[in-house]
């Protein structure tokens, strides 16, 4: 194998953007695009490993997916007219009255790290917009977050208008004050403690 590909997928690990992104242009002049996409999704799961075991931290995650979103940015347009394209689709968002962003963007991160394709609504974020969203989308996965105990029962409000919308996708949900306990309550389809999680759970849900 060309050695480019261990030192590009080292480079989004070590979240040395500039880097990453040469190695990829240069990837591309010989190689396949989609072996220079797996080895970027390899390296963000091994930063989602290590994250998850809590051997690097949020500052770490967020370096290298800005390596990764550099080397996308390459590769883009590419994988697009190739016909390779993220499989499932992601609708995140952090839930109506919560202004905070900061897990959310994480998860979304790891998210496209995982190779799907992320809808971000941003924060304070209604159901409507949610059904709407997933429903042009053709979403598979709803993700929804909370920081504050205060907004939680919008998560409840959201599940109930997809009930009714009869819009079908799956709906998660995490935040600090989020629980599976909360999760069960308002029959959401799954849980997650953190943004490492939260991609494999996604994974599972679609699997």
């Amino acid at each position: 194998m060309n050695p480019d590909f261990e030192n590009l997928a080292e480079s989004v690990r070590k979240g040395r953007k500039d880097s990453a992104r040469e190695i990829a242009g240069k990837l591309l002049e010989s190689e396949n695009p989609a072996d220079i996409l797996n080895a970027i999704l390899s390296a963000m799961a091994d930063i989602g490993a290590r994250f998850k075991a809590g051997e690097i931290f949020v500052p770490e995650v967020l370096v290298a997916a800005r390596a990764m979103n550099s080397v996308l940015e390459v590769l883009e347009p590419v994988l697009v007219k190739s016909g390779l394209q993220p499989k499932h689709c992601v609708v995140i968002g952090t839930v109506f009255g919560d202004l905070h962003d900061i897990g959310k963007n994480l998860v979304a991160m790891m998210l496209r790290g995982a190779n799907f394709k992320v809808v971000d609504l941003g924060v304070n974020v209604s159901a409507d917009k949610f059904v709407s969203a997933a429903r042009d989308n053709n979403a598979d996965i709803v993700a929804l977050s909370a920081l504050l105990t205060t907004t939680m029962p919008s998560m409840g409000s959201i599940v109930e208008a997809f009930r009714k919308s009869g819009v079908q996708a799956k709906i998660i949900v995490g935040g600090a004050p989020v629980s599976q306990e909360f999760a069960d309550k308002i029959g959401a389809d799954g849980y997650s403690k953190d943004a490492a999680s939260a991609a494999d759970l996604c994974k599972r849900l679609v699997a």
